[in-house]
């Protein structure tokens, strides 16, 4: 019984460093498709941050063309250039006051005929225009401080 024990203890400890190979092989290979997962992600986050990045530049590169575009050009004769300097940034002052001159017209309008004078739809316009001319300031301070 002993020669067989021997035997057979001579034949496992042949086969050991072997198993003990394929183990560590096998740890090395889960470990390297690990690493290999984590690599993809985060090139998929430096993908995505790229494309923000891209989009972000491509919005400031739009705005800077169009600011150009609506800049004025200089005729050489200085009463001219005042007059188009002056029309170009009154357009939306004069479109806003306009409206507002109409719609305080219609609401003059309304309490002669003694209708009612603040609807929902009062309410709608007027929270439009404040956060229109209030909330774009607001959130263009607020995109700024999270870059």
């Amino acid at each position: 019984m002993i020669p067989l024990l021997g035997a057979l203890l001579g034949f496992l400890s042949s086969i050991a460093p072997t198993l003990l190979k394929l183990y560590q092989d096998k740890q090395d290979k889960q470990h390297e498709l690990k690493l290999l997962e984590l690599q993809m992600q985060a090139q998929a986050q430096l993908h995505t941050a790229k494309m923000e990045e891209i989009g972000a530049q491509a919005d400031i590169e739009e705005s800077k063309a169009l600011y150009e575009f609506a800049k004025p050009e200089n005729s050489g004769w200085l009463p001219a250039d005042v007059i188009i300097a002056l029309a170009t940034s009154l357009v939306r002052p004069i479109i806003t006051y306009s409206f507002f001159a109409l719609y305080a017209w219609v609401k003059v309008v309304m309490i002669i005929d003694k209708a009612q004078i603040w609807t929902d739809f009062d309410a709608a316009i007027f929270s439009t225009v404040i956060a229109f001319w209030f909330g774009a300031r607001s959130a263009q301070k607020a995109f700024n401080k999270w870059q």
